[in-house]
């Protein structure tokens, strides 16, 4: 199914601010709402999840646990829309709590959207490296803890 261009850049905008608020408030179920009520969702360390209630269990209860509490923001570094597949690619960096030391510490992911229309997304899927993502909440941790005082 092909989307216009314009309607796909919209949705994405949308998807961005929501996701935006719900960072913000750690309040996911606007966000889970994006989706469509068949959603597959791969998280690739977390597994995969079919549906948007699934998708809400999930990020409720993975963004009230430490450190990912700590994540105050996703912003897009840079996508690229295929409006004739309905697809969003993109690289949002997810942007830890200043622990400090007036560093930005932040790791990307690499995500994939299959839009359905109407506001909605059938698919997401998010790859990055744990290994990377280690590393940064490493940093993070102990630039925190030296900054406890």
């Amino acid at each position: 199914m092909a989307f216009t261009r314009e309607e796909m850049e919209r949705a994405f905008a949308h998807y961005q601010e929501v996701a935006a608020e719900s960072a913000r408030t750690n309040d996911w179920k606007a966000w889970s709402e994006l989706f469509t009520d068949d959603v597959h969702y791969i998280e690739h360390h977390y597994g995969e999840f079919h549906g948007r209630q699934a998708i809400y269990d999930w990020i409720m209860e993975t963004m009230h646990q430490s450190p990912n509490d700590e994540m105050t923001s996703f912003p897009i570094e840079w996508y690229v829309i295929d409006e004739g597949k309905g697809w969003v690619v993109c690289c949002i960096q997810n942007v830890m709590n200043d622990p400090g030391d007036g560093q930005v510490h932040q790791a990307p992911n690499w995500t994939l959207l299959k839009y359905a229309g109407d506001d909605t997304w059938s698919y997401e899927e998010d790859i990055y490296s744990p290994v990377e993502f280690g590393k940064m909440i490493g940093k993070w941790a102990k630039a925190k803890g030296a900054n406890a005082n």
